[in-house]
C-alpha cells in the first residue's frame, strides 16, 4: 500500500463531495428543493419514515440542524408528521405523495447522470474504490471516537 495515495484518497473526499453537491444542487433548479432539503427527501425514501433524531444518526449531523431541514419539508408539504407508536413525544416524519414523486423523479435524474459518468469505469475498481472508502471512513470515525 502506498501511504502517498492513501492521503490524497483521503483528501480527494473533499473536492469529490463540493463536485457532486454542486451537480446535486444544479439538478434541483426549478424544484424549490434545496441540497438539505434533497437529503431528507432521500433518507426517507430509501429508509422509510423515521424520527428527526433517527435521521440525524443516518446523516451523521446534529439534531438540531437535521430539526432545520425537517422544518423547510414540513413547510413545502413535501413531508408530514405522524405519531410514533414507539415514542409518544418523538413523532415519525414521512414522505407526502408530493414528496414521494419528486425524491423518485431526482434519484432517476441523477441515476441516468451517474450511468454517464461511469460507463468508462470498470466495475471492479468502482466496488474496490467504495470497499476502500468504506474502510478508512469507518476506521476514521473509530479512532475519532476513542479520543472523545
Amino acid at each position: 500500500m502506498s501511504i502517498e495515495s492513501l492521503y490524497q484518497l483521503i483528501w480527494m473526499s473533499r473536492p469529490l463531495m463540493q463536485a457532486a453537491e454542486t451537480s446535486v444542487e444544479a439538478g434541483l433548479q426549478g424544484t424549490g428543493l434545496t441540497v438539505r432539503m434533497r437529503a431528507i427527501l432521500e433518507m426517507l425514501h430509501k429508509h422509510g419514515d423515521q424520527t428527526v433524531p433517527d435521521l440525524a444518526a443516518r446523516l451523521q449531523i446534529q439534531r438540531q440542524y437535521v430539526q432545520l431541514m425537517v422544518n423547510e419539508t414540513l413547510g413545502a408539504g413535501l413531508t408530514e408528521q405522524r405519531p410514533n407508536p414507539r415514542h409518544k413525544r418523538s413523532r415519525l416524519l414521512a414522505l407526502t405523495d408530493q414528496g414521494r414523486t419528486m425524491i423518485q423523479a431526482i434519484i432517476t435524474r441523477e441515476l441516468a447522470l451517474i450511468q454517464t459518468i461511469g460507463s468508462e469505469l470498470d466495475d471492479q475498481e468502482v466496488e474496490t474504490a467504495l470497499r476502500v472508502v468504506m474502510d478508512v471512513t469507518q476506521k476514521l470515525n473509530a479512532l475519532a471516537g476513542d479520543r472523545t
